[in-house]
């Protein structure tokens, strides 16, 4: 027999032996961020899915079908047919003892809600744009709708770079005679005197101690920008005021500073709040104001590596095809780690400069994960630039931050606190 007929044998053999499917996510990966999409399709669909951490940059494995390869097709997603002894050596392969891979079985796909205004502006969410980009499906949700206890219906939020402070982003000082930031203080108060509260900052303190409960509860939160600080500054303010005049038309507590309590937080403590409304800073949680000058191209930050048999959650919030990751800044650009409570996982770092960039801890029966900066494809995103177009930016290592955290509520409960 021909050679090539042999080849051709034994390729044929192969296919017809084929049960499934892997979607590769290292660098013969044409959109990572579409296959996150893909593979919450599957879960849509009632179809199993595997996530095989470290192994290949944290593959996708699921059954043979036709229509998951035209779907893959359609989105331009990259894949391969497997047969029974290939993923059998595989599986053989991530679980050996020396090999840092493990097995994560993916059992359903997450009701995913984004808390944020219905006056956002294009500029404003790297978060949906990139579940736009990747077509995973979320509802937008905001302060109503979470004092209606709606989060209920959810298992993932992520939190639009929010001010749960009351002082509207501290845009006052350059933005206060535009007409969206008018809108967005007249709809603010709005909802506050609907829902009885005389200042906004009341209202968003109710708001954000939902949200705790929400995490308390066993739901997972995710958040970027300046919401993962103003959130804790809100928690921690319950019993003081912080908000300076031009925000609730009246001054600070002069003892605002020893009254606040770090024990209703959930990431940060012995911050210092910053109270000058001409001052765009809100606390020196961030470190925008104190980090030292950098060149855009050597601002980066290094991605943690845990063990993924023993350390499955942060292995699975890391999964990437770089594990060097370029900056981004944003109102919240990193976390001074002075701030952090003792038992908060370190995710990323940058040690030259000195700052946490992505941090994770198990919250009551929920977990939550802050990720500082505001878009991973936007080094300094400035009001009124243009949304990041994803197409530009496929295989995005900082956008997978984002969608990792997407796809972890879908993981079987075996890997997350009972």
């Amino acid at each position: 027999m021909k050679k090539w007929m042999v080849l051709f044998y034994l390729a044929l053999v192969s296919f017809l032996n084929a049960t499934q499917l892997l979607i590769p996510m290292d660098e013969t990966q044409k959109n990572h961020l579409k296959a996150y999409g893909i593979a919450y399709w599957i879960l849509q669909n009632g179809l199993e899915v595997e996530w095989l951490l470290n192994y290949r940059g944290g593959s996708f494995l699921t059954g043979y079908s036709q229509k998951v390869i035209a779907e893959c097709q359609i989105r331009q997603v990259s894949y391969e047919v497997v047969s029974d002894a290939q993923v059998t050596s595989m599986k053989d392969y991530i679980a050996q003892p020396d090999a840092n891979m493990d097995i994560v079985k993916l059992v359903k796909a997450p009701r995913i809600a984004v808390y944020a205004p219905k006056y956002y502006q294009p500029w404003d969410d790297a978060v949906m744009l990139v579940l736009t980009y990747a077509e995973i499906p979320y509802d937008v949700i905001y302060d109503e709708e979470v004092l209606q206890n709606k989060l209920l219906n959810y298992d993932w939020l992520h939190l639009h770079h929010e001010d749960f402070t009351g002082q509207f982003g501290k845009f006052w000082a350059a933005y206060r005679n535009t007409a969206w930031y008018q809108q967005q203080v007249e709809d603010d108060q709005r909802v506050a005197r609907l829902y009885g509260f005389n200042k906004v900052s009341k209202l968003k303190l109710a708001v954000a101690q939902k949200i705790r409960d929400f995490v308390l509860g066993g739901g997972y939160l995710f958040a970027m920008c300046s919401a993962p600080e103003s959130i804790d500054i809100a928690l921690a303010a319950e019993n003081t005021d912080i908000c300076p005049e031009p925000f609730d038309g009246n001054p600070v507590d002069p003892n605002f500073q020893q009254k606040l309590d770090f024990s209703k937080t959930f990431a940060f403590q012995n911050f210092i709040v910053y109270t000058s409304p001409y001052e765009y800073a809100k606390s020196n949680i961030d470190v925008t104001k104190t980090r030292p000058k950098i060149r855009q191209e050597d601002d980066l930050f290094v991605l943690f590596e845990f063990s993924a048999k023993w350390d499955p959650i942060p292995t699975i919030l890391t999964q990437d095809h770089e594990r060097i990751i370029r900056g981004f800044m944003g109102q919240t650009t990193a976390f001074n780690p002075k701030t952090l409570k003792p038992y908060v996982v370190v995710l990323a770092d940058n040690k030259q400069l000195n700052e946490v960039r992505y941090i994770y801890a198990e919250y009551g029966k929920g977990f939550f994960s802050f990720l500082g900066g505001h878009d991973p494809e936007d080094y300094q995103h400035f009001v009124y630039d243009p949304p990041t177009n994803l197409n530009l930016f496929p295989n995005s290592p900082g956008y997978r931050l984002i969608l990792n955290n997407v796809l972890f509520p879908a993981t079987q409960k075996k890997h997350q606190k009972t």
